[in-house]
């Protein structure tokens, strides 16, 4: 109850079981929640970025995904913590690396007037230095993660946000895809777990606790009021017990204690997140804090060389698994793809619909 299984294990225990096709293409995108002015000022923020600046190129110098893509990193910004000079040390990470910024909101008792003002302020900033995407019409289009987990004003004490038609806002303000859940073992975890599919606001709280899978041949959204989640994987982890008796829970975050690992990626894709009609197409979205040092440590560090390590050789042995590091747009892009009907390889699908607003030449 502590970790508010409640929420989701039934689901979880009553899901359907599916069966992973040998020749797979593994979508793996990392979406950070990238505070870097956490617990820190100004200096410091400078200095973390100026950090991943340093390390992350040296990633991208030395691995390949199955298409010839470097690793890719999308960076979840804070746009309540907007600063000319830290955002645009992060713009140039972006630009110089191939990594993209998507948008990051912690709000409370906010309204939705005054959310809608925040977002559309939030990306015209982040635009002005060539960060999000356009789509085919020319708006701007953005990624996002609700901050503490609450969107759609989903905290059962009504905490951390105060908008109950946030889905709708998002939607019409630009919003592409939400990529917050998984949640657990926050108290707003839902019970749709491992799923890409579409919420319609219904003007109360947790409008996404439910919504239509995404599937091959529908194509959504198709309302204003409707929106996209991509959601991570979720699952409990019996090789990894607690007390050495209870499952933990997997809930795909990367961090100092628990970095990226072959048992890992195998139970990520076990949860089989794909769009409904196209089971070989896997997508597995993780999430985490890469601007804390007990992360950053892992994340440009030795663990996750040594992930990078493993999947190169489990495709060198393996003819039909196939890799593709991504960022949060090409993922929903790719998503979108699927639907049309899209198969084989996906890689000409990366920019299909919503395109970065700057093109980071050599990447």
């Amino acid at each position: 109850m502590a970790k508010s299984l409640q929420r989701w294990l039934p689901a979880w225990l009553t899901r359907k079981r599916t069966t992973v096709p040998a020749e797979r293409h593994v979508f793996i995108a990392v979406c950070d929640h990238f505070e870097p002015l956490h617990d820190a000022d100004k200096t410091t923020a400078l200095a973390r970025i100026a950090h991943w600046q340093t390390e992350f190129q040296k990633i991208i110098a030395q691995y390949r995904d199955s298409s010839g893509a470097p690793p890719r990193h999308t960076f979840f910004y804070p746009i309540e913590q907007w600063d000319p000079d830290i955002c645009g040390a992060l713009a140039q990470l972006c630009h110089t690396t191939g990594s993209e910024t998507e948008i990051h909101l912690h709000h409370r008792d906010d309204t939705s007037e005054n959310l809608r003002r925040i977002l559309i302020e939030g990306k015209e900033r982040l635009a002005s230095i060539g960060l999000l995407s356009r789509d085919p019409d020319g708006e701007i289009r953005y990624g996002f993660i609700h901050g503490n987990w609450a969107l759609d004003h989903s905290h059962p004490r009504g905490l951390a946000c105060g908008v109950p038609d946030e889905l709708a806002i998002l939607r019409q303000t630009g919003c592409y895809a939400d990529f917050t859940l998984p949640s657990a073992p926050s108290p707003c975890q839902i019970p749709t777990i491992n799923s890409l599919y579409y919420a319609r606001e219904d003007g109360r709280p947790c409008s996404h606790a439910h919504g239509e899978p995404a599937r091959v041949g529908t194509i959504r959204p198709t309302r204003d009021d409707e929106l996209l989640l991509i959601q991570g994987p979720l699952a409990l982890n019996w090789r990894r017990r607690k007390f050495g008796i209870l499952p933990r829970i997997e809930n795909a975050d990367l961090t100092g204690a628990n970095p990226p690992t072959a048992l890992r990626l195998s139970l990520w894709e076990k949860c089989h997140i794909h769009v409904e009609g196209r089971p070989d197409w896997l997508f597995i979205k993780l999430h985490t804090h890469g601007a804390i040092e007990r992360n950053s440590a892992t994340l440009l560090g030795e663990p996750m060389h040594a992930f990078h390590r493993h999947l190169a050789a489990r495709a060198a042995a393996d003819s039909r698994f196939h890799y593709h590091y991504v960022t949060a747009r090409e993922m929903a892009n790719l998503l979108h793809a699927a639907e049309n009907g899209a198969t084989g390889d996906p890689t000409p699908h990366r920019d299909c619909i919503y395109k970065p607003i700057h093109s980071s030449p050599g990447v």
